[in-house]
């Protein structure tokens, strides 16, 4: 009896210890919890602290301070974050369920800022003998890859449903940034040529001769970059084109029958057709052809709408002439004083001279980096979305990139993110009128009964007196027509949509072609003459079945005098 009830005893205190032992475990386990949460509280205080810092000195940026000074601010803040969310216990805890999510996002988004500044931005930024584009080069190769993971994490986290508030208002602050940096980074290395030399040709239109994608390819450039270093090649002009000669480039037959073949036949009128990739493959086939069979790698279109912006960064630009190239006066310059100065049809080789000598000034500027970087990433952004600026490459990864921006060229191929109607002003009286021709745009949505209509008008003046008009040199008026002019417009509706009526207001306006589909759409084109102090009017009418239209955009040439825009949405109010 007494030995039954010794061991019972001893096996209640033997469950005694396990239980008090299980209990201590606990207790440590809970300590040991609380002392991590307390310490990635503390680590926490400090991300957030850094990255708040780091945002004010981005607004600071954002409002015109210095660049500089506003870096190193966030410099230290963004390096203090990614450190502290860098912290081990941080990592054991963002395996937490729903918390996890959240401290993920924050490490993510601090790193990713502290990546940006310290590995990317200063050190391009930074005095050096190097050119700005060998330090991009440079940092591309070094951290490109590490900042495209962590772009890659940040896309990851930022689908979660678990983030709260202010952690998904930073991580899709980050994430869109990243979206842009980390392809950019990842293509530098083969667009700055650090695999092997690269051709690109800059394009130069002239808006005062204006075409759907700006204005006639005045000029054209050759740029070789090599191991990151940009140096300027020859130069074309149209005098050194076999116009009349068509290029062997193939192009839709709706392309020709709405251009002409003046599309393929004449180099100033490669611009015609609203749609980049086809005016840049026209473009590389006229220079391999009659200039020189180089490599071109893309085709860069920019245009003096933003050269003036670019002047803002780089300020202004000595030329050999004696002039001075100036953010408020070069649209001037090179679109109308210089037509007074020579007579092109007596002396083509001086205004030749002239574009080349500016070319090269302005290329020179860029390519030693003597500009300030953020004026020159807002003449870049807003020139691109302006359409003052298109880029076409082969490659995949860049036409991804460019991808649905307006400096694709390429009009949107369904009505999902947007609706949205083209309408095109083409000069076709070989004039350098448009610096005078003033151009307004509207397009108006109706949604009833399942049925979508887009009403869509253009108008063009010319508001110059007949003896202003005469007055002008021979070159700005039509070499053909004189002191008159005509202008071929071209509306384009939405994808999925039937043109339904066409009408015009004007002495002499006519529909040329209302039966022609282009580039996926339906496109009317009008042909208007006017004369000095006339206006002409257009309207297009087209109708889709549904109601699934996205909000109402136009999109049209980037005119010397166009009016902004008239929208007036019925089907997304």
């Amino acid at each position: 009896m007494h030995a039954i009830t010794t061991d019972v005893e001893t096996q209640s205190e033997k469950r005694g210890r396990l239980v008090r032992r299980v209990w201590l475990i606990v207790v440590l386990v809970i300590i040991v919890l609380l002392l991590a949460v307390c310490w990635v509280g503390l680590r926490a205080i400090t991300v957030k602290d850094g990255l708040t810092a780091s945002q004010q000195y981005v607004d600071e940026i954002q409002n015109g301070g210095d660049v500089d000074a506003a870096l190193e601010g966030i410099s230290e803040n963004a390096a203090s974050a990614g450190a502290a969310a860098s912290d081990p216990v941080w990592a054991v805890m963002e395996w937490v369920p729903v918390v996890g999510d959240n401290l993920r996002g924050v490490r993510l988004a601090a790193q990713s800022l502290d990546a940006l500044v310290n590995d990317v931005a200063l050190p391009v930024m930074e005095s050096s003998d190097d050119a700005i584009t060998t330090r991009l080069l440079s940092v591309a190769q070094e951290h490109g890859e590490r900042i495209g993971r962590l772009a890659e994490e940040i896309r990851s986290v930022s689908g979660s449903s678990f983030l709260i508030g202010q952690v998904r208002d930073g991580v899709d602050q980050v994430d869109q940034v990243m979206e842009v940096a980390a392809p950019a980074l990842g293509l530098a290395p083969s667009l700055l040529g650090g695999d092997e030399p690269q051709n690109y040709l800059l394009v130069f239109q002239n808006n005062a001769e204006t075409l759907a994608l700006g204005g006639s390819a005045a000029a054209q450039t050759m740029v070789h970059v090599d191991n990151g270093v940009i140096s300027m090649g020859a130069q074309g002009d149209s005098g050194k084109y076999q116009n009349g000669v068509a290029v062997d480039v193939d192009v839709p037959q709706s392309a020709i029958d709405l251009y002409t073949g003046y599309l393929v036949e004449h180099v100033n009128t490669s611009m015609s057709r609203p749609d980049f990739p086809t005016a840049a493959q026209i473009m590389r086939a006229w220079w391999q052809r009659d200039i020189s069979n180089d490599e071109i790698a893309g085709v860069i279109s920019v245009d003096p709408l933003a050269i003036e912006r670019i002047l803002v960064a780089t300020g202004p630009i000595d030329l050999a002439s004696g002039d001075v190239l100036e953010s408020d006066t070069a649209v001037s310059l090179l679109l109308s004083q210089i037509y007074g100065r020579w007579d092109s049809y007596v002396e083509p080789e001086k205004v030749d001279g002239f574009f080349a000598d500016a070319a090269a000034a302005i290329f020179s500027k860029i390519a030693a980096g003597e500009f300030d970087i953020k004026d020159m990433m807002w003449a870049l952004t807003e020139s691109a979305e302006a359409g003052d600026i298109f880029v076409w490459s082969e490659d995949e990864q860049v036409t991804e990139m460019v991808a649905g921006s307006r400096a694709s060229g390429i009009l949107p191929t369904d009505n999902t993110e947007s609706t949205t109607v083209g309408v095109y002003f083409n000069n076709s009286n070989g004039s350098k009128i448009d610096y005078f021709t003033q151009t307004a745009t509207a397009a108006t949505a109706v949604c009833e009964a399942d049925v979508a209509t887009f009403t869509v008008d253009a108008s063009l003046s010319l508001p110059l007196t007949q003896q202003q008009a005469e007055a002008l040199p021979r070159y700005v008026q039509s070499m053909t027509f004189g002191a008159r002019f005509r202008d071929w417009i071209y509306i384009y509706g939405p994808p999925g949509t039937t043109l339904t009526d066409a009408t015009f207001a004007g002495e002499e306006v006519s529909v040329m072609h209302r039966d022609i589909d282009d580039l996926g759409r339906p496109v009317v084109a009008f042909e208007a003459w006017f004369d000095p102090g006339d206006e002409v009017s257009v309207t297009a009418t087209f109708t889709g079945e549904g109601n699934d239209f996205g909000p109402l955009e136009i999109q049209t040439n980037p005119m010397i005098n166009g009016a902004k825009p008239s929208i007036t949405d019925g089907c997304n109010s």
